[in-house]
């Protein structure tokens, strides 16, 4: 058997939320421990490179990691003469650099 306890949740911010739900009856303690993570809805940018051709050109683009466990984030490049690393790593609250490149191979 199960039953519901539903929870509503309105946060401010984007983050990383902890709460501790604790349940008592007069025979079991209970406690749940809850944690909610929440981003922005999307998130856009716009980066324009000028460069001669055949002369590269480096982003650094940061990423911040608010959550509470590690990532490792894989990098899809579309486009060409684009490069970067195809895996990023950031920690738990550190925020790393993907250095994305430009490298024209032509005049465009």
């Amino acid at each position: 058997d199960a039953v519901e306890l539903p929870i509503k949740f309105i946060p401010r911010y984007a983050g990383c939320y902890h709460c501790r739900i604790l349940l008592k009856s007069s025979c079991d303690v209970r406690v749940y421990e809850i944690e909610c993570v929440v981003n922005t809805d999307h998130a856009e940018a716009e980066l324009e490179f000028l460069t001669p051709a055949y002369q590269a050109v480096i982003q650094d683009i940061p990423i911040s990691n608010m959550s509470s466990q590690n990532w490792q984030l894989e990098a899809i490049l579309e486009g060409h003469g684009f490069y970067g690393p195809p895996v990023i790593n950031v920690g738990l609250g550190e925020t790393a650099l993907y250095p994305l490149m430009f490298k024209p191979i032509a005049e465009c």
